[in-house]
């Protein structure tokens, strides 16, 4: 996979139909996803729950682009095997998930991922600096993860504008995830930021059998980063 710095779309499945998850991810690749988003939450690391390997391992044939997987769970060590198997390309933790977020960025590069690690609002991005070599990706939360939904916390875009200074010409992607609409895609982009993770900005108003606004709600957020 080579590292380019344009602007990618991921869409979170978190807004998807979780029944039909399959036809979800073709449906809105077709419509332009970049990338798109799983959201793996553990009822304990953050107040929601959702799936585990299993069903990230099912949607894996489903999707074509890139399967970006974030870990909200703690401990996370004792299912980088599980996920890597599942098919994951890009494979993110939370820096707040356990002490040796070190051995946890090695574990998950040992098996030929990408390795990414998540910071929570209230983690200065000054605490990445001695893991940056180890990261393919930083995630900022600009949300509390743990719910889609939520709104953006606008604080967080200078948090984006000091971590991409410290990266320079490293090749690690900044993500955004949490309140990404084409009203807040144009703060993260001009800050620094390269991959944007929509849930409900991308799935509203559309579904399977009309997935047309889909489409829109992508070329919406181009068009403001434009």
């Amino acid at each position: 996979m080579t590292f380019e710095r344009s602007v990618k779309i991921a869409p979170s499945i978190l807004s998807a139909d979780f029944a039909d998850f399959g036809r979800e991810i073709e449906a809105v690749e077709a419509q332009g996803a970049d990338w798109i988003h799983v959201d793996v939450m553990d009822g304990h690391f953050v107040p929601n729950l959702t799936f585990g390997p299993p069903l990230v391992k099912a949607i894996r044939k489903h999707i074509k682009t890139v399967m970006d997987v974030h870990l909200m769970i703690a401990p996370v060590d004792p299912y980088i095997d599980a996920f890597a198997d599942a098919g994951a390309d890009f494979l993110t933790a939370h820096l707040e998930a356990g002490p040796h977020t070190h051995r946890t960025l090695q574990a998950i590069r040992a098996h030929g991922l990408k390795a990414g690690l998540a910071l929570n609002p209230g983690t200065p991005v000054e605490a990445t600096a001695p893991l940056l070599d180890l990261c393919d990706l930083v995630c900022v939360m600009t949300v509390n993860p743990g719910f889609g939904g939520q709104s953006f916390i606008q604080t967080q875009v200078e948090q984006v504008r000091k971590l991409r200074a410290m990266i320079g010409d490293r090749p690690i992607h900044i993500e955004i995830d949490g309140g990404v609409d084409p009203k807040t895609a144009p703060l993260v982009v001009e800050a620094g930021a390269d991959v944007l993770v929509a849930g409900s900005a991308v799935f509203k108003g559309g579904s399977v059998s009309n997935s047309n606004p889909y489409g829109e709600n992508i070329q919406a957020i181009r068009a403001s980063i434009a």
